[in-house]
């Protein structure tokens, strides 16, 4: 078994586990509020890719029902990736509820995203979860998993919220929370980043959610688990609105190294700005 997939055991290097769980409450209040303010036009615009306000909405319901445990995926094709078949069959719940008029949609959000939140506050964050692939980790850590989903329904509310003109949530609790999580993928960015064992290799947040991530090389792989031990090899200092955006892809990480501010060796900064932290 490899060390990237070894279980619930020797994961330390995944840093310092966060806890999401109170916070789905919150982003569904916020998520309603936004879309009980849409006029009829906001709901056709375009907000991820080719998808429309009304999309994102409705592939959001998809992910609740299917963390409640309802079977909203078609199997596996043959020879199908896990990227391609979650692409796919994103795909196809978006168009089974393309009809779903707007307020039938939000009070189906309303019931099944207060029914995750219920569930998520009593799961066990130790227990053995869904994998996080981008992180490299699988089964995964519940604390992950569920951090991990919590990103994904603050990223697709932001993406309604830019589809409408209106500018990222800067609710610091949640964005710091997302922040955090999303750079759980800096080991597994950085896996075949060949470094004498002790280079460290940081990542700069710069802003209210802000804050400092530090892979170190160890014998086996990339670790968040280890101290800073002085200046780093590499430093990455982005602003918070860059990385979030960089970690979904909607930045390219050429343009995020060009908008950065780099200290150190250039080619390690260069390789930790290939982090995403989406199924891409």
């Amino acid at each position: 078994m490899s060390p990237e997939s070894d279980g619930l055991s020797g994961i330390s290097w995944l840093g310092d586990p966060v806890d999401a769980r109170a916070l789905f409450g919150p982003e569904l209040r916020s998520l309603l509020g936004t879309l009980r303010g849409l006029t009829v036009s906001d709901w056709s615009r375009t907000a991820a890719g080719c998808w429309t306000v009304h999309d994102v909405a409705a592939h959001l319901l998809g992910d609740y029902y299917g963390r409640l445990g309802h079977d909203v995926r078609n199997g596996f094709a043959d020879g199908e990736t896990v990227e391609a078949f979650v692409h796919r069959t994103n795909q196809e719940w978006v168009e089974l509820h393309a009809d779903d008029n707007p307020a039938s949609l939000i009070d189906a959000l309303a019931t099944a995203g207060a029914r995750l939140a219920r569930h998520f506050e009593t799961a066990d964050l130790n227990a053995a979860a869904l994998g996080v692939s981008w992180a490299g980790v699988e089964p995964a850590p519940a604390w992950l998993d569920i951090a991990r989903e919590f990103t994904e329904h603050w990223t697709h509310r932001q993406q309604i919220r830019h589809a409408v003109a209106r500018a990222t949530d800067p609710e610091p609790r949640a964005f710091t929370m997302v922040l955090d999580t999303f750079l759980r993928a800096l080991p597994h960015t950085l896996r075949h980043t060949c470094a004498p064992v002790g280079t460290q290799v940081q990542v700069i947040a710069e802003g209210p959610a802000g804050g400092t991530w530090t892979a170190t090389a160890t014998a086996d792989r990339w670790s968040l688990a280890e101290a800073p031990n002085g200046r780093p090899a590499a430093a990455v200092v982005l602003d918070t609105e860059t990385l979030w955006r960089l970690c979904t892809r909607n930045v390219h990480p050429a343009d995020a190294v060009s908008r950065a501010r780099v200290r150190g060796d250039r080619q390690l900064a260069v390789a930790a700005c290939q982090i995403v932290s989406v199924i891409y």
